[in-house]
Formats: structure tokens, sequence, C-alpha cells
């Protein structure tokens, strides 16, 4: 926290290197919550940009009430839900449709286990999920966030994001387990 403030301060002032370790220190935070809202690469970079460009900008008006991380999630989740309503992408989808079995590329489980990263295929899959969904997994397991940082960063209440995460993790539990499932089918 002392060393946030420090940071802060520098930056306030102007230090770019202060800037630039920030920018360092968040930038995988910002990219994921972005690209949960907002998966196109190319406009979630984009978006990225901005909630650095308003991070900078207002950082002199954090009041350090919660964690910097948790400030600059939500300028990066608010930002990202903006960009999404500004270009009427219906990035939502409703519970079950959403639930689009992933297929292997590969024909068989142990050539997919060589092949694939598996932090990569099950980001495969949290992208399917619907993007509450998506949100609440992406801070609470990738990005560590508690429940309660959760719910400063979203506004969503924390028995919903409570109900997100169970309902998030059967889904993928749900997803695992067809994909498995198919895979020893397919033998």
């Amino acid at each position: 926290m002392v060393e946030e403030k420090k940071m802060i301060a520098q930056i306030i002032k102007g230090d770019t290197n202060a800037f630039s370790s920030l920018v360092d220190k968040y930038q995988n935070l910002i990219f994921h919550v972005v690209k949960r809202v907002v998966p196109e690469q190319m406009d979630a970079e984009d978006v990225s940009q901005e909630v650095f460009v308003k991070v900078y900008r207002s950082i002199g008006s954090f009041k350090h009430q919660s964690k910097l991380s948790t400030w600059i999630a939500k300028i990066a989740y608010l930002t990202a839900l903006n960009h999404a309503k500004k270009y009427k992408r219906n990035l939502t989808e409703d519970y079950p449709e959403a639930v689009v079995r992933l297929k292997s590329d590969q024909d068989n489980p142990a050539e997919q286990l060589s092949k694939k990263n598996t932090s990569e295929h099950l980001n495969k899959l949290i992208e399917q999920l619907p993007e509450q969904y998506r949100i609440v997994v992406t801070l609470f397991h990738l990005e560590e966030f508690s429940v309660e940082e959760i719910n400063e960063t979203t506004g969503m209440p924390e028995g919903t994001v409570k109900s997100y995460l169970y309902r998030a993790r059967k889904m993928l539990k749900d997803k695992i387990k067809d994909h498995l499932k198919d895979d020893y089918e397919e033998r």
C-alpha cells in the first residue's frame, strides 16, 4: 500500500517511469478484464490502451478506499462495457444457448495434451461462457480477486458474484466432461 501511494504520487508529479511501472504491473489484469467483455483481439487492445489513458488522467482522484488493482479493474470493466454498448455488439448470450461444445482439432486426447496448452484450452472454454460468468471467473480465478473486490469492480452484489461463480464452474465442468466424453467415443 505504501509502495502504491509512492507510485501514485510520482505519477501525479509527471514521472513517466512510475507510470511505465504501473503499466507493466497492471497490463495483464486490464487485458484479462477487457478481453472477457470485448473478445476481438484488436478491439481489446484498443480498449486496454483507452483504460491506461483513463487511469493516467484520473489517478489523482484515487482515494485509497480499495486496492489500486480493484480500482483499475473497475475502470477496465466499465470501459469495456461502454465499448461493447457503443458498437452494439451483443456479446452476452443467455444460458443455455451459450453452451456450445468446443471441438478438438486433434484426433485424440494424447495429441491434444501434447500440442495444446491446458490454460489455452481453458481460456477457450471460458470464452464460451456468457459475459457475466466470464468476467467473474476471470477476476476470481485468474486475477485472484476476492468476492468483495469483484463486487467493487463490477457493481454486482456479492450473492450474485457467488452464484455466477458457482454456475460458471458447473458450466465449465460440464463442458470438460462433454469434451472428454466426445474424445473417448471418437477412439
